[in-house]
């Protein structure tokens, strides 16, 4: 997914603020903001500043869906927070997040599911980690994804709970195509 000024210069912000917080020196910045300010791609910039603390987020920067009987669904180009938090009492949750604009290398999901289930759709190489989701009646399928971090790979970390639910999370399904 191609990035925005607006994604560069928040990278170069970040940068920045490392920098003065003694996390990077002088030609480290220099070398990543010369990337960063030509940064086509998220990985691009994703790679700039993964091994850099996450920025703890604001109340703002929470993101919260909720429904009592219907159904949650996002997918196509959407905007992913660093923080999410979503909740269905008798419906379904359904995250596709394998067309979304991620500028995060961290997404973090917290989920409450009474009766419904959940699938989150990850980007191809993403990785997950559903160690602090708790099914009670139902169960947690991963479909054997990675859940070590890996440098440059957006890592979704699922927290919360299914009472009667299940959740599922995958890769996007491939499509095959004819000529």
């Amino acid at each position: 997914m191609r990035v925005s000024d607006e994604d560069r210069e928040r990278t170069a912000q970040q940068l920045q603020r490392a920098f003065t917080e003694g996390r990077l020196n002088q030609i480290e910045l220099e070398d990543r903001l010369e990337i960063a300010l030509s940064a086509k791609t998220y990985a691009d910039l994703l790679g700039l500043i993964d091994d850099l603390p996450s920025e703890q987020p604001a109340a703002g920067d929470v993101v919260e869906l909720e429904s009592k009987t219907g159904n949650l669904k996002r997918s196509g180009d959407w905007n992913v927070p660093r923080r999410l938090r979503v909740s269905s009492k008798y419906g379904s949750i359904d995250l596709d997040l394998s067309e979304a604009v991620i500028a995060h290398s961290v997404v973090e999901i917290e989920i409450d599911l009474t009766y419904g289930s959940g699938k989150i759709i990850v980007p191809e190489g993403g990785v997950v980690d559903v160690d602090g989701f708790r099914s009670e009646w139902g169960s947690v399928n991963t479909s054997d994804l990675p859940s070590r971090p890996r440098p440059g790979a957006l890592r979704v970390v699922i927290t919360g709970r299914a009472k009667y639910g299940s959740l599922t999370v995958r890769y996007p399904r491939r499509r095959w195509f004819t000529h």
